[in-house]
């Protein structure tokens, strides 16, 4: 069978031609961030929608001509069941047929769409706030590149009024339910590390409105912990796993003070990166959950952007440690390369805490095979088997590595054009770098690859950088104890509020 070519639906013989100007409803602030196309649910709803995955099943043939079908899942967010229906339409209109997966977790539906050979769609703003969403598209053989990317914006910038008018009016076609997802994924764990490894074990789940807040349960307790819940959310509930919200760290704090629990554990909103506390409610870091999932599975070769902190190479064996841009493309990449060059036990992570696998991985005799797309599960379980194969508390695992203290916050409403133009006049010269950064310590290093990157000389780190999914400028810092980071980290915020609040050119508060 050749590639199928893209057909319409008929337009309404009550319309004479097709209305002028309807690509003017495509210029909404969408655009691809650090994974997946991201904007405001208005501009996004619709025909945006419809669009995008127009523009995606048009370049997904070209990889899988033969496949007749693409996957479609979403989150719990409530523009969500709306932006699924416009792709569903949208793959309809091209005579493939939507199989509407339902909620489901990111990682579960881009394990479904490598398992069945067929593109897939994800509706999800991740962590996000509810007036946002996104889309996140899957090839046949995992996540879309940063290429992929510009080939799909192509697609879509070149479609004309007559397409867009017929798409706009495209039905939602008879869907084909894929209720294996959630059991596939379920069993992927279950299978390799069950069914008894954390019998024993408590585990309290902050489901909020986590669209893998009932699969949490099941996966665990099908490994054998017991398991309470709390915290479930009537509505969504943007969950950041790296910039924390004081009230969310009380609450976990709060549970984890009751002193039953092992640990406490969440996700995102659409579960491809986790949330994990210790018994004593301290939340952990993402990059030490990824560190804590290469040394369980024996992964020697790590691919992680410069957000997650020095540890990795102190703590990350005889392997070797690849760095990136912050993005699961970027990871990706690396990780491909990598293969590519004969590497083995691939493993990429992110500050985030999402767990990418880059190739198969053996756990007592069992296999688990590749997925590489950010994964919250894999991490969560990795750090509660530690606790079971070290016969140690959570708290004392995290104690025995050279972990440091790392934190990060952002100053959010802040337009990426000017989060841009902060990062480029910060880097304006050597003297006024030094000068903006006396006050903290003298600079050692600066590192360019996302944002800057400034190393000082009692070791700390101050990292700006842009976010690539919503309005903010975000702030990481590093340091040997937890007073100094978090004295950096009040320092970086407000010295970037000073600059940005002035109407003046950037200056420096001497």
């Amino acid at each position: 069978m050749g590639v199928l070519s893209l057909q319409g639906v008929s337009p309404s013989p009550t319309v004479a031609s097709a209305p002028v100007g309807l690509s003017t409803a495509l210029s909404g602030d969408l655009k691809f961030g650090t994974s997946g196309l991201r904007g405001l649910v208005a501009d996004l709803v619709g025909l945006p929608s419809r669009a995008y995955a127009l523009g995606f099943v048009r370049h997904a043939m070209a990889f899988a001509p033969q496949t007749r079908q693409v996957l479609v899942g979403r989150d719990l967010r409530s523009s969500s069941l709306a932006i699924s229906e416009d792709c569903r339409a949208a793959i309809g209109y091209t005579g493939l047929t939507a199989v509407d997966c339902g909620a489901v977790p990111t990682p579960a539906l881009a394990l479904e769409a490598i398992r069945r050979g067929c593109p897939a769609i994800m509706v999800t703003g991740s962590h996000i706030p509810d007036d946002r969403n996104g889309l996140k598209f899957y090839l046949p053989h995992g996540e879309i590149s940063k290429v992929d990317e510009a080939a799909i914006a192509a697609q879509v910038a070149s479609l004309s009024d007559t397409v867009l008018d017929s798409l706009s009016r495209a039905a939602v076609r008879k869907d084909v339910p894929a209720p294996s997802v959630n059991a596939a994924y379920t069993a992927r764990y279950v299978d390799v590390f069950g069914p008894r490894n954390l019998t024993g074990q408590r585990v309290a789940v902050y489901q909020h409105s986590s669209v893998a807040r009932d699969l949490m349960v099941d996966i665990l307790r099908g490994l054998g912990a017991e398991v309470a819940v709390f915290g479930r959310a009537g509505h969504f509930i943007p969950v950041d796993t790296e910039a924390h919200e004081p009230e969310m760290v009380e609450y976990i704090a709060e549970i984890a003070r009751t002193g039953q629990f092992d640990a406490v554990v969440s996700t995102d909103g659409d579960a491809d990166r986790p949330l994990v506390a210790d018994e004593t409610g301290a939340i952990m870091r993402g990059d030490v959950l990824g560190l804590l999932t290469a040394k369980l599975l024996g992964l020697q070769t790590i691919v992680t952007p410069v957000t997650s902190g020095s540890v990795v190479e102190r703590a990350g064996g005889s392997g070797e440690v690849v760095r990136t841009r912050v993005g699961s493309p970027f990871v990706i990449a690396a990780m491909e390369a990598a293969a590519f060059a004969g590497k083995a036990g691939i493993i990429g992570f992110e500050a985030n805490g999402g767990v990418l696998l880059g190739s198969d991985a053996i756990w007592q005799g069992r296999a688990l095979t590749r997925l590489p797309t950010r994964d919250a599960m894999l991490p969560i379980l990795a750090c509660l088997l530690a606790i079971a194969n070290l016969e140690k508390p959570l708290s004392a695992i995290v104690g025995d590595l050279p972990v440091g203290y790392a934190l990060a916050d952002r100053l959010k409403d802040i337009p990426s054009p000017l989060s841009q133009d902060f990062l480029s006049r910060i880097l304006q010269g050597e003297a006024f770098l030094d000068a903006y950064f006396k006050t903290v310590g003298v600079i050692c290093a600066v590192d360019r690859l996302d944002g800057v990157r400034v190393s000082l000389n009692d070791g700390s780190v101050v990292h700006y950088r842009a976010s690539g999914n919503a309005p903010e400028l975000r702030c990481y810092v590093e340091a040997q104890t937890k007073e100094r980071a978090s004295n950096l980290l009040s320092w970086g915020i407000e010295a970037a509020r000073i600059q940005l609040n002035s109407k003046q050119p950037l200056h420096i508060q001497r």
